[in-house]
């Protein structure tokens, strides 16, 4: 057979078999409709924004045949009951942050952040390649779920509160609104910790019943409008280096899925991932900005604080691992993973940045 004839044989057995492969594949996809309840509300764009924005990938990346409803915060269920929604198979996924289940297991405060734990590229590192994800989700099997990486807030705040904070006596029956670990540590200083979603935070903090508040950054402090009335704003939150948000999916919803839908659902979380970093970065500078025009008082926590929580971090550390199996398994995989990140980041990142901060002044 002639070259040319060949060609045209082999590419009419192409057009064939691509005739035939088209419909085959597209009937194996199934077409599924599925709900997200979320712990946020609408007016918050970069965390449900994030969530919405998973969404959507999902869909277009299936051309429509796999659709995933987003719901905001008590459309379906409270915001702090989104992983229960899941695992009792209310919704088929959630997009939360795993620390507000904490009355469950200290275990669940490890997946989003830990006091004095991984900053937001060590998070990243861990949860991606250094063990964390399996160690997590090995744990949230027990609750018929599954996680994906969907989110990270960057490093956070250290709260807004009604009244200067200079001392640790200063702490003492301050009622805060804080979560998970992070909420224990303080109360061995004597602090009285709230847990409270983020459509409450204000009225509380207005009518009195809570005299502190910590929620995120700049950019979504400044939509809650807390400056108005807790005007001492202080950093960092030593307590969220780098916060993880989780889009949980029902443990037997996942494994029904074909493979193609977990790949497609996976990369959709990454990409909300991505996306929720760097509108955070562009977003809080000029947020911040704003807030200090508008009477919040910037001031850093004192190194007596700093040192007073960070020595009592490790003592509920060291507490809770002596109880709990999972959460030692978890918090030792994290800890060896980001001491030795931040061993390297030294040696680059902390030289290069500070020389970089100083210049930026300018």
């Amino acid at each position: 057979m002639k070259r040319r004839q060949f060609l045209k044989a082999a590419g009419a057995g192409l057009a064939t078999s691509a005739a035939v492969a088209a419909p085959a594949i597209a009937q194996s996809a199934p077409t599924l409709k599925w709900r997200m309840t979320t712990s946020w509300p609408k007016s918050l764009d970069t965390l449900y924004g994030a969530a919405d924005l998973m969404c959507k990938a999902v869909s277009e990346a299936t051309d429509g045949k796999f659709q995933i409803q987003c719901f905001a915060a008590g459309e379906i269920v409270p915001g702090l009951q989104a992983l229960d929604a899941v695992q009792n198979g209310t919704v088929e996924c959630s997009h939360t942050a795993s620390y507000y289940y904490f009355g469950k297991d200290p275990t669940f405060a490890l997946g989003t952040s830990v006091p004095f734990g991984p900053n937001t590229r060590l998070n990243q590192g861990w949860y991606t390649l250094g063990g964390g994800r399996e160690v997590l989700n090995e744990f949230y099997k027990k609750y018929n779920a599954v996680s994906l990486l969907a989110g990270n807030t960057t490093c956070q705040m250290g709260g807004w509160f009604r009244k200067e904070i200079k001392t640790v006596d200063d702490l003492k029956g301050l009622k805060f609104r804080i979560a998970g670990i992070a909420g224990r540590v303080l109360q061995k200083l004597g602090v009285v910790p709230q847990q409270i979603a983020a459509g409450d935070i204000y009225p509380a903090l207005e009518k009195g019943t809570i005299d502190a508040a910590e929620w995120v950054g700049p950019y979504d402090d400044e939509k809650l409008g807390l400056y108005k009335v807790a005007p001492y704003y202080y950093y960092p939150g030593w307590w969220e280096g780098g916060s993880m948000l989780f889009a949980y999916v029902n443990l037997d919803k996942w494994n029904a899925l074909p493979k193609s839908y977990q790949a497609i659902l996976e990369q959709a979380a990454h990409y909300a991932n991505t996306w929720m970093i760097a509108k955070y970065d562009e977003l809080n500078p000029a947020a911040l900005r704003k807030l200090l025009a508008g009477g919040a008082k910037l001031t850093g926590y004192s190194p007596a604080i700093m040192e007073a929580c960070f020595k009592t971090s490790k003592d509920v550390h060291a507490e809770i691992s002596g109880q709990n199996a999972s959460y030692k398994k978890v918090y030792d995989s994290m800890m060896q993973y980001t001491n030795q990140g931040y061993q390297w980041f030294q040696v680059a990142e902390l030289g290069y940045d500070s020389f970089m901060i100083r210049h930026s002044r300018g």
